[in-house]
């Protein structure tokens, strides 16, 4: 979690003035960090754990992503807070998760010390969009 608050502190996110950081671990042991990158053309910027999930499979291929911690707060606090992933990010994690055949945990930590803990993306995303539709 503290590689994901590290990350969200480097956000370029000067209009929504909100830090997301997203940190993945990989079964090679590696950490891969990402954050919102925003664009005064709304829609070409990019959250945090697209951020993430595209780097580390660009650099470790052949890598599985075991976990992925997401912190997010805004730019004037210093206190992070518990955000789950957007809809487009759920997606892009879902496919991940479903290429590799294996369960990517997730942390999401509040601001009361709690962290929710989910075994699977699946739970953010009970009827996700997969490769499985398109050849049915």
């Amino acid at each position: 979690m503290e590689a994901a608050k590290k990350a969200a502190l480097n956000a370029y996110s000067p209009y929504s003035n909100f830090q997301v950081g997203a940190a993945l671990l990989l079964d090679n042991g590696k950490t891969i960090s990402g954050n919102n990158q925003e664009n005064a053309c709304y829609p070409a910027g990019l959250c945090a754990e697209r951020v993430a999930f595209f780097s580390a499979k660009s650099q470790y291929p052949d890598c599985q992503i075991m976990k992925v911690a997401i912190v997010a707060k805004p730019a004037n606090q210093e206190q992070f807070k518990m955000a789950t992933p957007c809809g487009s990010c759920r997606q892009v994690m879902s496919e991940y998760e479903n290429n590799q055949e294996q369960s990517i945990k997730v942390y999401l930590p509040d601001a009361d010390g709690s962290v929710y803990e989910s075994d699977s993306i699946d739970n953010f995303l009970p009827f996700k969009f997969s490769n499985k539709d398109l050849n049915s």
